[in-house]
């Protein structure tokens, strides 16, 4: 009993040395760890601030003297379009709703939906037959009434040389003129009868009144239309020329009416609702004679040719009408502008690895250049992205610049290695 008792102790203090020594590794291995990090955490933050450029035994090493990756472009001279815009809608000069001027059925049907036409093409027929019938009765009693007129003219010659030898009394002369007479006026009656029913077999051709493109049908053959139907049988609308209506504020009214009563022709842009593709360039025709009360502005009209017809009624386009072109004035990328509380300024890069603050006077823009009436000179590189970070004489790097000539061959490549980088630095040769 005893010999057991003393192999169970044992056993007990083998595994409360085993657990000991397993816990005291354990802590040994923790505190290596933490001892550890500090130093690792410092040693990577050293890498950063010397590949950033910083000094890490300053206080804010981690990226307050970091360089800012910016691109920049140069400012230039040249001429500026100077457009005002505004929405237009297109507007046909001519459009007619072709309607039939005779009833009766319509038995062809002679154009194609969207066909063009010139004036006097056919572009449908109502039933003739009727309409022949009716010239035929005119042209017989116009036929008649003219073999009666010639009878009592024989008969009033005969009257007048029995009276002449005083054979028959004066009041039968005087009938007989008035017998005349009286079929001359049937005569006349009759001929417009005539004229009023091949006038109406024509009305059975119904024909384009003007040049233009066919809309889409309307009728069918077979249908049975009365006389100025409420219904068109097509509808021809001129698309060569083509006019624009568009509104300009009165305030933009002086520059635009001086040039066009001094005889100016003003060009005139029709651009796709997206404002990215040109439709159609024309000029300015003429402006409306009043002002609109409500809104304050002046109406416009400009001609297009309109040759591809790019350009169909009712359209609504984006209007751009060239005022006037600035000469030899400096341009900057609307993007490199920046505005705050004492104005407009840009960032101009002063030197290699420097930025500077500078005021500007600004012109007129056109979303992608702006013109610069003071502030900037050509050959001037502004920041154009990579502003927000920015202060006035803050570090920056270069990483896309315009000026710089990209080697078009390997080789070319290589011997622009042995140059001063965009950095100021100078780059190691390979291998070095």
């Amino acid at each position: 009993m005893q010999s057991s008792g003393s192999r169970s102790t044992r056993r007990w203090l083998l595994a409360i040395l085993v657990i000991a020594i397993l816990a005291a590794a354990a802590w040994w291995y923790w505190s290596q760890q933490r001892a550890s990090a500090p130093a690792a955490s410092t040693g990577q933050a050293a890498t950063h601030a010397r590949r950033a450029g910083g000094n890490p035994m300053r206080p804010g090493f981690g990226g307050s003297d970091a360089a800012t990756p910016v691109r920049v472009a140069s400012v230039t001279v040249g001429d500026f379009p100077l457009y005002y815009k505004a929405l237009g809608t297109v507007t046909a000069l001519n459009t007619v709703n072709v309607r039939t001027r005779v009833a009766g059925e319509l038995v062809k049907v002679a154009f194609r939906e969207g066909q063009a036409v010139k004036a006097g093409d056919l572009l449908a027929q109502i039933d003739p037959r009727s309409y022949r019938i009716a010239l035929q009765q005119a042209e017989g009693t116009l036929a008649t009434n003219q073999a009666l007129l010639k009878n009592a003219q024989i008969d009033l010659k005969r009257y007048q040389e029995l009276f002449a030898q005083d054979s028959i009394a004066r009041q039968t002369l005087d009938t007989q003129q008035s017998l005349v007479a009286q079929y001359e006026g049937t005569i006349k009656t009759n001929q417009a009868a005539v004229n009023d029913a091949r006038l109406n077999l024509d009305f059975t051709d119904i024909r384009s009144p003007i040049a233009g493109r066919v809309g889409l049908r309307q009728l069918d053959g077979g249908n049975l239309l009365a006389a100025n139907d409420s219904t068109a049988v097509a509808v021809v609308t001129q698309m060569q020329p083509i006019s624009v209506t568009f509104t300009l504020p009165e305030t933009q009214l002086d520059p635009v009416l001086e040039r066009y009563r001094n005889g100016a022709r003003l060009a005139v842009e029709a651009w796709d609702r997206g404002d990215v593709k040109l439709q159609a360039s024309g000029t300015l025709q003429s402006p409306d004679n009043q002002i609109d009360t409500t809104t304050g502005t002046l109406k416009f009209k400009a001609a297009f040719e309109n040759k591809s017809e790019s350009l169909f009624p009712n359209q609504f386009v984006n209007v751009r009408l060239l005022v006037d072109t600035l000469r030899q004035v400096v341009l900057v990328p609307t993007a490199a502008v920046q505005y705050g509380s004492d104005g407009s300024f840009v960032y101009v890069l002063d030197g290699a690895d420097k930025v500077k603050v500078r005021q500007l006077k600004l012109g007129a823009s056109d979303g992608s250049s702006t013109v610069v009436e003071q502030g900037l000179a050509q050959g001037d590189r502004v920041v154009l992205e990579g502003t927000d970070r920015l202060r006035d004489g803050s570090r920056v790097e270069v990483v896309s610049d315009p000026q710089q000539v990209v080697p078009s061959t390997p080789g070319e490549h290589l011997q622009g290695q042995d140059t001063p980088s965009a950095t100021g630095k100078r780059a190691g040769k390979p291998g070095a």
